[in-house]
């Protein structure tokens, strides 16, 4: 999602309000570093399904906790 985009994506927030590195998610999720090191720092333009699903799962979290919409950034 580019910067000016009315929803903010919050993946790093929630991994440092766990106290989780990018080490520890990919023990937990499997997924790659390099995955987790994109998604973590550049907010995707896309989020799969499956992904949000695992993120949340692992996270113990809602996808609300990871997405947020704020009205007037467009």
């Amino acid at each position: 999602m580019p910067p000016d985009m009315p929803i903010k994506w919050r993946l790093a927030a929630v991994m440092a309000d766990r106290e989780i590195d990018n080490q520890k998610l990919h023990e937990l999720t499997g997924l790659h570093l390099g995955t987790i090191s994109k998604l973590r720092n550049n907010p995707p333009r896309r989020v799969d399904v499956e992904t949000l699903e695992l993120l949340c799962k692992v996270l113990d979290c809602q996808p609300g906790d990871l997405l947020r919409y704020i009205p007037g950034t467009e």
